[in-house]
């Protein structure tokens, strides 16, 4: 299986020209770039959310094209640390214009299914999916690009099942 970059991913931005949608699974994603603002936010000292600036600017050009760049966290509760910072950065995200809502393990629909093996994956136009992979210590390892019509369908059911469910950013107290 051929994975593609963090980088190489977001570079689908570009080509996508309506919609992109990410399923996040996981209760942490630390990664290197963010470990010093992760540490500070923990000790309550300002952060500096620079290294937030890239994503934000892919987003801003998404929303400035009308594309709709959208989320929805599924996590656990009490919240991990990282989710929690998560949850306080959040309105970062949605200045930028993604749209983020949040549901707990415990409040998802019964018969609820996540298609490869509970990965987190992205999908763009409902036609494109780049499914996440992790190592065993949750570092990132890339993205699978898949098009196969029968996963694309099972991910729309997914998603739209979620997004439904889920409780938009500015409602949801943990």
């Amino acid at each position: 299986m051929e994975l593609i970059s963090s980088a190489e991913r977001n570079r689908l931005f570009d080509r996508f020209k309506h919609d992109a949608f990410h399923l996040e699974l996981r209760d942490d994603y630390s990664v290197p770039g963010e470990r010093g603002p992760f540490e500070s936010w923990l000790k309550g000292e300002n952060v500096d959310y620079a290294y937030l600036t890239p994503w934000a600017r892919l987003v801003e050009q998404a929303a400035r094209r009308g594309m709709t760049v959208r989320r929805v966290r599924v996590v656990t509760e009490p919240l991990s640390p990282y989710i929690q910072w998560e949850h306080a950065t959040t309105i970062l995200n949605e200045q930028a214009g993604e749209a983020i809502r949040w549901l707990p393990r415990h409040l998802l629909p019964a018969g609820a299914t996540f298609p490869f093996d509970g990965r987190d994956w992205w999908l763009y136009d409902d036609r494109l999916l780049a499914v996440g992979h992790f190592d065993p210590d949750g570092r990132v390892l890339g993205s699978e690009i898949i098009e196969d019509p029968g996963a694309v369908a099972q991910c729309l059911r997914v998603r739209d099942l979620l997004w439904a469910t889920a409780i938009p950013h500015t409602e949801y107290k943990p």
